[in-house]
C-alpha cells in the first residue's frame, strides 16, 4: 500500500511533480495575503519587543567595543606577532559566507525556475544584506587608524598614493561591496509589488505614504509587471556570478600567499561550498523560528526544509571531501612545510578547535541521509546550529593555526582572543539580529507576489482559478 501524507489535500496536489504542495490547506490568493501581512498589521507582541531589546543590547556592546578600540587600537584584541589576523578576519569570512545562500535561493533558483523558493526567497535576501553589512564592519575597524579607511578606494588624495591592486584585501571592496549593493538592489525589486500591496492595506495616513514611496507608483498594470519581471530577470543574471566570485575572491586573502595551510588552489570551490552550507544553515535557523512564531506552517511546509536539507547534505559532503583532500595534498605534495601546517592543524595546540569543526561541519550533516531528520523542525534547527558553529571553527582554524606556527619556530605564538574580541563578534549578532527583527515587523517576511504564482489558482486551467484570480475569498 502507498503511504498517503498527513498534509496531503486532493485540492492542491500536483499530478506533474507528484510532489507535497507548496501551500499547504484550503487558501486561496486573499487568505494567503492575510496571513503575510498579519505581522506587519498587528500590534507587535511582548516577545518581539524582548527580542528586540536584546539585539540592540548587542548591538550597544558592538558600539562600545568599536568605541574603545578607536580609542586605544587593536592592541586590547588578541591579535600578536605573527597572529596579526585575528578574530576580526574570522568573523568576516564567517559573515561573508552568511550572505550567500540569499542570492542563490533568489538568483540561481529562480534562473533554474525552482517554484520551491518562493517562500524563503525574502527572508534569505534580507538576511544577505544584514550579513555583509556586519562583514563589512569588521576589515573596517580591523585597520586600525579607521579614519584613514579611504585609503584603500581608487580615488586620488593629497598624498598621491593609490591603492595595490594585487592585493586581494582591495578586491574584497570591490567584490563585497559590488555583492552587496546587487543584492539589496534584487531584494528591493522583489519587494515593490508587495509594498504596494501593504500601501493599498494600509490603515494609517503614515504607512500609506512611507510603503507608497517606496512602491515607486506600482499599480499592478500589465505594463508594470513585463518591466518588473525583465528588471528581476537580468539582476537575477548579474547576481548569479557574484554567488561564486564573492567567495572566491575572499579565499584569495589567504590562497595568493606563501604561508603553509594558506598555498593552495583548492580553497576557491571550497570556500564557495563552505558558504554555501552556512548561509543554508542560517536560512533554516531563522525559518524554523519564524515558522512557528508567525504561524506560517502552511507556507514555510515540510518541502522547503527538506529540500534545504538536501543542500546542506550535499555542501557539507563537498566541505568534508575538501578536508580530506587537504590531507592528502600536504601529504602528496612532499613539502614539509605544508606537511606539518596540517598535522599540526588536527593534534597540535589547536586539535580541539579542528575536531569541533570536522564534528559539526562534517559529521553532524549526516543525519539528513533519513528524511524523518529532514523533515523535524527540531532536527534541522539543532543541526544548522552545529553547521554555524563548525563553519566560524573552520574559519578560526584556517587563520590562526596557519599564522600561529609558519616558518620559523622562534616566532611562534598561541592565540588566545581577549573579551574586546568576544565583544566584537557577539555585537555583530546585535547588529544582525536587530535588523532582521525589524524586517519582520515592517516589511513582509515572503514575497506575497511570488507565492501566489505557485498556488493551484494561479494555473488559467485550474477549475477555481477564475473566481479565486479575480477575489480571492
Amino acid at each position: 500500500m502507498v503511504s498517503v501524507p498527513k498534509d496531503f489535500d486532493p485540492r492542491t496536489y500536483d499530478p506533474v511533480e507528484h510532489r507535497a504542495p507548496l501551500v499547504l490547506g484550503d487558501h486561496d490568493f486573499h487568505t494567503v495575503t492575510e496571513s503575510i501581512a498579519r505581522p506587519v498589521e498587528w500590534k507587535p507582541p511582548i516577545g518581539w519587543y524582548l527580542v528586540l531589546a536584546a539585539s540592540l543590547s548587542l548591538l550597544g556592546l558592538f558600539g562600545v567595543a568599536i568605541g574603545y578600540l578607536v580609542w586605544e587600537g587593536i592592541g586590547i584584541w588578541g591579535v600578536n606577532n605573527p597572529t596579526s589576523w585575528g578574530w576580526a578576519i574570522v568573523n568576516f569570512v564567517f559573515w561573508v559566507g552568511i550572505g550567500h545562500a540569499g542570492t542563490l535561493i533568489s538568483a540561481i533558483l529562480f534562473l533554474f525556475r525552482q517554484k520551491w523558493r518562493t517562500s524563503i526567497n525574502r527572508a534569505a535576501e534580507a538576511m544577505t544584506i544584514f550579513a555583509v553589512m556586519c562583514a563589512l564592519s569588521f576589515p573596517t575597524i580591523h585597520v586600525g587608524r579607521i579614519w584613514l579607511l579611504y585609503w584603500v578606494f581608487p580615488i586620488p588624495n593629497q598624498m598621491a598614493m593609490w591603492p595595490n591592486f594585487r592585493s586581494p584585501l582591495l578586491w574584497d571592496v570591490f567584490a563585497v561591496s559590488i555583492y552587496g549593493t546587487v543584492s539589496a538592489l534584487f531584494w528591493y525589486t522583489g519587494l515593490i509589488p508587495d509594498l504596494a500591496t501593504m500601501r493599498d492595506r494600509a490603515k494609517t495616513r503614515i504607512r500609506q505614504v512611507v510603503y507608497g514611496f517606496f512602491a515607486l507608483g506600482w499599480r499592478d498594470s500589465n505594463r508594470h509587471w513585463q518591466h518588473y519581471e525583465k528588471a528581476y530577470l537580468i539582476l537575477a543574471g548579474l547576481s548569479t556570478p557574484l554567488v561564486l566570485s564573492v567567495h572566491t575572491i575572499v579565499s584569495f586573502d589567504f590562497a595568493v600567499s606563501q604561508l603553509p595551510g594558506w598555498h593552495t588552489t583548492i580553497f576557491p570551490p571550497y570556500f564557495v561550498a563552505g558558504a554555501i552550507f552556512s548561509g543554508f544553515a542560517m536560512v533554516i535557523t531563522l525559518m524554523v523560528v519564524c515558522r512557528s512564531v508567525f504561524k506560517m506552517q502552511h507556507l514555510l511546509t515540510y518541502r522547503h526544509f527538506e529540500n534545504m536539507a538536501k543542500i546542506i547534505l550535499l555542501t557539507g559532503s563537498m566541505v568534508g571531501y575538501a578536508y580530506a583532500m587537504e590531507m592528502f595534498i600536504a601529504w602528496y605534495s612532499g613539502n614539509p612545510y605544508e606537511q606539518f601546517a596540517f598535522l599540526y592543524r588536527a593534534f597540535g595546540p589547536y586539535a580541539w578547535a579542528y575536531w569541533i569543526m570536522v564534528s559539526c561541519n562534517v559529521i553532524s550533516p549526516q543525519i539528513f541521509w533519513f528524511k524523518k531528520a529532514r523533515t523535524n523542525m527540531a532536527v534541522l534547527f539543532i543541526v544548522s546550529i552545529f553547521v554555524n558553529i563548525g563553519m566560524w571553527f573552520e574559519r578560526f582554524v584556517i587563520t590562526v593555526t596557519s599564522l600561529s606556527f609558519d616558518f620559523l619556530p622562534s616566532s611562534w605564538a598561541y592565540y588566545s582572543p581577549t573579551i574586546w574580541d568576544v565583544a566584537c563578534f557577539a555585537g555583530s549578532f546585535g547588529l544582525f539580529l536587530t535588523m532582521f527583527t525589524l524586517f519582520v515587523r515592517y516589511l513582509p517576511m515572503v514575497a506575497i507576489a511570488e507565492v501566489k504564482t505557485v498556488m493551484p489558482q494561479a494555473n488559467p486551467h485550474h477549475a477555481s482559478g477564475m473566481t479565486t484570480a479575480t477575489g480571492g475569498h
